[in-house]
């Protein structure tokens, strides 16, 4: 939910994927259940908010994809917020695409705090320093 918000300050209209390694009753286990559970959740507290989960990456980002794997979803082959379902996960994701596909990666960003505070990552490039702390400024202006 936060980061939905998020999506919405800086003018994006979120459509959240919960990402997991398959995609709606595909899969099974306890790590689809956490998937599920979550968007469950913000399904109850956010019932108008646009989210799919448990999605899998290439459902909630190519449109071809997405009319196979979910025809009617309002998310799939078109999400804006993308939800890890663990550190390690997202973490590793963002360093990915932020060294290897050419396009500027901004965060990570903490949210749900009562102050704007953020975290750099001993390999921080000078462009992350700086995003960063544009990132902060636009936080605290929002709190």
């Amino acid at each position: 939910i936060a980061s939905a918000k998020t999506a919405e300050t800086f003018g994006i209209e979120p459509r959240v994927a919960m990402l997991s390694y398959s995609t709606g009753d595909s899969g099974f286990g306890a790590d689809v259940d956490k998937v599920r559970e979550a968007t469950a959740i913000v399904r109850e507290k956010m019932p108008t908010m646009k989210v799919e989960g448990p999605i899998q990456f290439d459902a909630a980002v190519d449109m071809a994809t997405a009319q196979k794997k979910m025809p009617n979803s309002e998310v799939a082959g078109k999400a804006t917020v993308f939800i890890f379902p663990d550190l390690n996960t997202g973490n590793n994701t963002y360093k990915a695409v932020q060294r290897h596909s050419g396009a500027v990666a901004i965060g990570p960003m903490l949210q749900g705090l009562n102050k704007a505070v953020n975290d750099l990552s001993r390999g921080a490039l000078v462009d992350d320093i700086v995003s960063t702390i544009t990132i902060t400024a636009i936080q605290a202006q929002t709190l």
